[in-house]
């Protein structure tokens, strides 16, 4: 294959209309009404549409099950998946339309069909640690008379994978979980298949020559995997192109039912139920000693790691994992303690093939460029810059999903990029590629039709400068940050405006601060730490006071071009009142201003001394020279200012003063011509007589 080829997916593109499954399934939450708030009707619909699928699945070998299991109960699980056909099974004589053939007991019988299941799913439907707990909803159903009518219903359901195949059911879980998405965490975004589809397009549009081999074992990781649903599309492109390939696939969710549909399909696909894990990711890795083919995720958006809003035990665990330095997931730094998603982009690095490890991984606009230059933001991607991590970002179309509008990219990230693009990020703004949905869904008003993603992937393949694809060298978004300063040179003088400006900056704050003692005064009560400080300042008040009165003494038009002129005069004047040698010159420091023709202040050794007053921060990008910058954008408006570059990461708390961002909309800004005042104004009349006009016919 050579290796600019692209995948054109049009896989399972043809429509897959599933409204009649959804349809029937949503009408019998309805049956739920009264001791079932909305919300919460997934408590009970979720189970019951897995335990449903398993048992359409396993019909067919159900009867040699329970025979086999007469036989010998203590026949092996494992021999046992042999005779059912899959990774688990059922030994009950019943099935949901027995159960309803005795209703009397049917609350007991049910849990006893449960049992009957092999222990993976048990774990599924029953555990209350990480799984569905649903003995408490078969308890809660039967006392308020809703079992019988929920089970019946159930039990004539067609689920069969024979008819409802893995893509179907894929559809019916994710179009379940978007109608319960409306009241869904914030951040938690339910990722479409349209969206999936591009993801894994671009993924393995290049790069991926090895998938193709006979018997290729390929792993592929999603650290917040949901429903399965980017494990399922990576799995049916890599089957289709490959059939003979061994695809394994890896998850790991927080989410109780999002994980318990996941886990359900995988087990009907075959997949190894160790390789689906109920485990919040900020917590472990699983999988540790397990690196990944591929990564494909849709992490959380602005989640807490860290702080009163984090769930339990993360912030602690992310802690521990940081102090592990490179040897851990997070070895670049920690984010804002606020949003968890470099933490992912981290830990699926971490978790990529050393030789050929590529991912995709959706993210929000705050990644790109949130965080100052030390931020932990900020070092984490000057990091993944260094690293050449970054192969292309890629601008989604906002309104994709189903329960937010933001704006959103995909970051594929590569250990194996080609040479053409080694040292290179490719930015693709894809915001305007979309088709428009005839009806919305939810906030999901724009899809990616497969036209769309050709289209997309091209741009991504071609790599190539355009309208719509920018490439830059890593070293574009590292840049510099300088201080610069310009001389101290400041004149001073005893007048009513500067002893103002000197109280206004706390030049006696220190000795007496009027605002912090009426503070002090009207709190109800005092800590003995503030009492003993109102205690100090109310001690010092006569000094305070003999100050402010021996400067107004002193009041002249008199101004003085370097402190060693004006120091003997201010202590002089403030001789009656104090001789705080420390006290007197930030009393001067606050009586000076900047002075272009006062004297340049030096040091002892007669070095320049800088005024911290004047103390700017200039961003310069890392392949340009502060010469250069400083003739460019300083000099010509501040002839005198220097520039310093106060880096030091030999320092017990190192200096940094190296940042990166990606201000992707920068580079695709066009700018807009404005209307002219003319035409503006003929706008602004038109509107003026629209609604006179509307004004006189609403009074007639």
């Amino acid at each position: 294959m050579a290796e600019k080829t692209v995948i054109d997916a049009m896989w399972d593109d043809s429509p897959i209309d599933v409204s009649t499954e959804v349809n029937f399934i949503w009408s019998i939450a309805n049956k739920l009404r009264g001791p079932y708030q909305s919300d919460k009707y997934k408590d009970v619909i979720i189970p019951m549409t897995i335990i449903r699928r398993f048992e359409c699945a396993l019909e067919p070998t159900k009867k040699k099950v329970v025979e086999q299991y007469k036989a010998n109960p203590s026949f092996p699980a494992k021999a046992m998946y042999k005779v059912s056909g899959f990774q688990f099974y059922n030994t009950s004589e019943y099935d949901l339309a027995e159960l309803v053939n005795d209703s009397d007991h049917l609350a007991a019988n049910f849990k006893s069909y449960i049992q009957g299941f092999s222990p993976n799913v048990q774990e599924i439907i029953l555990s209350a640690e990480k799984g569905l707990d649903f003995n408490k909803q078969i308890d809660k159903m039967d006392k308020n008379n809703r079992l019988l009518s929920v089970v019946k219903a159930f039990s004539e359901l067609d689920l069969n994978p024979k008819t409802i195949d893995n893509v179907k059911m894929g559809y019916i879980f994710e179009e379940l979980i978007r109608k319960f998405s409306e009241n869904a965490e914030a951040g938690d975004h339910y990722t479409g298949r349209d969206i999936i589809k591009l993801m894994v397009n671009i993924l393995l549009a290049e790069g991926c020559d090895d998938i193709f081999d006979d018997g290729k074992v390929i792993t592929i990781l999603d650290q917040a995997c949901g429903t399965g649903g980017m494990l399922s599309t990576g799995y049916n492109f890599i089957k289709r192109y490959n059939p003979s390939a061994d695809v394994r696939l890896f998850g790991q969710e927080i989410n109780p039912e999002s994980y318990a549909m996941c886990l359900a399909e995988m087990l009907i696909k075959g997949q190894n139920a160790e390789n689906i894990c109920y485990q919040d990711t900020m917590k472990a890795d699983r999988f540790k000693g397990t690196k990944m083919r591929f990564v494909l995720e849709n992490p959380p958006f602005g989640t807490a790691w860290g702080g009163k809003d984090a769930a339990e035990g993360v912030e602690d665990a992310v802690n521990t994992e940081y102090l592990k330095g490179f040897d851990g997931r997070w070895g670049a730094g920690l984010p804002g303690s606020g949003d968890m998603q470099m933490l992912f982009l981290q830990s699926a690095i971490d978790k990529m093939d050393d030789n050929y490890g590529r991912a995709a991984i959706i993210e929000n606009g705050s990644p790109l460029f949130s965080g100052g230059t030390t931020s932990g933001e900020s070092q984490i991607r000057r990091w993944m810059l260094e690293q050449d991590y970054i192969e292309a970002i890629i601008a989604l179309p906002v309104d994709l999903f189903y329960n937010t509008g933001i704006a959103t990219y995909i970051w594929v990230l590569s250990k194996n990029k080609r040479d053409a693009r080694k040292g290179k990020i490719q930015l693709i703004d894809a915001s305007h590629i979309f088709h428009k949905l005839r009806k919305a869904l939810g906030d999901k008003k724009n899809e990616i039709t497969p036209a769309d993603r050709s289209q997309i992937t091209k741009l991504y393949a071609d790599f190539a400068d355009g309208e719509y694809s920018k490439i830059y060298k890593n070293e574009e978004f590292i840049y510099r940050e300088y201080v610069v300063m310009q001389p101290l040179q400041r004149s001073y003088a005893i007048t009513n405006d500067r002893i103002e400006a000197m109280l206004s900056k706390g030049g006696l704050s220190s000795l007496y601060d009027p605002a912090k003692v009426t503070e002090l005064e009207e709190a109800e009560e005092l800590t003995g730490k503030d009492a003993k400080k109102l205690e100090n300042y109310q001690n010092n008040k006569p000094v305070y006071d003999l100050i402010i009165e021996a400067l107004k003494g002193a009041t002249s038009d008199a101004i003085y071009m370097s402190p060693e002129d004006f120091m003997p005069i201010l202590t002089d004047v403030l001789s009656s009142a104090t001789a705080d040698k420390k006290l007197i010159e930030k009393i001067a420091d606050g009586l000076s201003v900047m002075d272009k023709s006062a004297i340049i202040q030096r040091d002892r050794k007669g070095n320049v001394i800088y005024d911290k007053e004047t103390k700017d921060t200039e961003i310069v990008k890392f392949e340009e020279s502060i010469e250069d910058y400083m003739t460019r954008e300083v000099l010509p408006h501040v002839p005198d200012a220097v520039a310093f570059f106060e880096e030091n990461l030999s320092a017990k708390k190192p200096v940094i003063r190296t940042g990166a961002e990606i201000p992707f909309t920068k580079y695709f800004y066009k700018y807009q011509q404005p209307k002219s005042s003319d035409e503006l104004a003929l706008t602004f009349k038109e509107l003026d007589k629209s609604v006179n006009e509307r004004i006189a016919q609403l009074f007639n």
